[in-house]
């Protein structure tokens, strides 16, 4: 399976979901086209395939809280220091996020197969990290009361910052995300609890 996945990531993020057929991806990783149907059932399986089961399944809370890293402590981890966890992990897996944009963009389309996804995307994700304990500073108040505009802030700076990072010349992402964590996470509110 995941030789279909790199292969339809590859093909899709060089021209587009609707740019590519099932016959370019089994012919990329070498099968036949009723074959790689066993695997997926249809083209709309395929994305589904690759965003719920290859890119939303990695660079999780779940896995900054296993990591060990400064800020993931299971009982009361750091939300920046956790998005500064999933900008490394998204700056080493460019063709996934060169995906992930791409269909995005072509997601506007009510007619395209992911546009409910993108289009529920915000509340998705904050319904997710919702479930975690952050721990916040005392000034910023509860998690539920105050923070949904706060991620949706993140999820538009990372939307904004992954398209100039795949552009050139080159950025580094990182450093870049850094700026705008001290916009999102002013000093020296903050400062404890990134």
């Amino acid at each position: 399976m995941g030789e279909i996945t790199q292969a339809a990531a590859k093909l899709i993020s060089e021209r587009g979901f609707n740019g590519i057929s099932l016959k370019d991806v089994a012919d990329e990783v070498g099968m036949s086209q009723p074959g790689l149907l066993h695997y997926i059932g249809n083209k709309d399986g395929l994305l589904q395939l690759l965003i719920t089961d290859v890119y939303d399944a990695s660079g999780t809370p779940d896995d900054f809280l296993a990591s060990g890293l400064p800020g993931s402590d299971p009982e009361a981890p750091l939300f920046p220091a956790y998005l500064r966890f999933l900008v490394r992990h998204n700056a080493a897996r460019r063709m996934m996020v060169q995906l992930y944009m791409v269909l995005e963009s072509e997601a506007f389309n009510p007619e395209h197969p992911l546009y409910d996804y993108f289009r529920n995307r915000p509340l998705s994700v904050w319904d997710y990290y919702s479930r975690f304990p952050w721990s916040l500073p005392p000034e910023v108040g509860a998690w539920d009361e105050t923070m949904m505009p706060v991620v949706r802030q993140c999820i538009e700076a990372m939307d904004g910052i992954q398209l100039r990072w795949l552009r050139e010349p080159p950025i580094d992402m990182y450093d870049e995300w850094l700026v705008f964590e001290r916009m999102i996470f002013p000093s020296p509110v903050w400062d404890r609890y990134r």
